[in-house]
């Protein structure tokens, strides 16, 4: 159980989120996930936004205070609803320490081609209308994100139809939108891609762990 003392603090983010959030979200979906010059790096970092524009949806991914023994990362989900932009949903967790730098696969801190990390995931903002005004009982849709640690190999991402190209520090987010099945909804196929356009692994809606991850184990067993 929460202290009291944990509680203010949380509060307090909670409170400094809404500030800071919608400034944000308006610089990502414009294209732009570069730390913005007004927000100190050390007190709050944008880590990676990702938006499907064509889906209507994004996702923001924030570390309050990196580095520091109560680091959070905050996900945030938005989606569009008319001209509107509206944020539907948040994933919070504390942060566990990140590689010091981007390595290849097979290296320390770094196992797979795509290492899956935490997710956040809602029902649709515009299907909630639906069911709110018009009595809607078709099938619900769900937005979702993961976040992703990418090796040194990978030149860029397929999630689903789209191209994700990947930064330098190969950390970022990935946000989609697809039918709800029950509570959740179905991960797009994630494909990690060289610079020489070859598939390097790729993750399946249902896997834990990529498929080169998955062959150098069976790799291992066999000898």
């Amino acid at each position: 159980m929460s202290t009291r003392a944990e509680m203010r603090r949380m509060r307090g983010i909670d409170r400094w989120m809404g500030i800071i959030l919608p400034r944000v979200v308006r610089r990502v979906v414009k294209g732009d996930v570069s730390q913005p010059s007004w927000l100190p790096r050390r007190w709050l970092t944008l880590v990676s936004g990702d938006v499907d524009l064509d889906a209507g949806v994004g996702a923001v991914w924030l570390v309050w205070r990196p580095g520091n023994a109560k680091a959070e990362t905050h996900t945030a989900l938005i989606e569009r609803w008319g001209e509107k932009w509206h944020y539907i949903g948040s994933g919070s967790r504390s942060e566990a320490d990140p590689p010091a730098e981007r390595v290849a696969a097979g290296r320390p801190g770094q196992v797979g081609m795509i290492e899956l990390g935490g997710g956040a995931g809602c029902l649709s903002y515009a299907y909630r209308r639906q069911l709110r005004h018009l009595d809607f009982t078709g099938t619900g849709s769900w937005v979702g994100s993961n976040e992703l640690q990418v090796a040194a190999e990978v030149d860029h991402l397929l999630v689903g139809d789209r191209r994700i190209e990947v930064p330098e520090h190969g950390r970022l987010i990935v946000v989609w939108k697809s039918l709800s099945t029950g509570h959740v909804g179905i991960r797009p196929l994630i494909v990690a891609v060289g610079r020489d356009g070859s598939e390097l692994s790729r993750i399946g809606p249902h896997d834990g762990m990529d498929s080169y991850t998955w062959t150098e184990l069976n790799g291992q067993t066999e000898q």
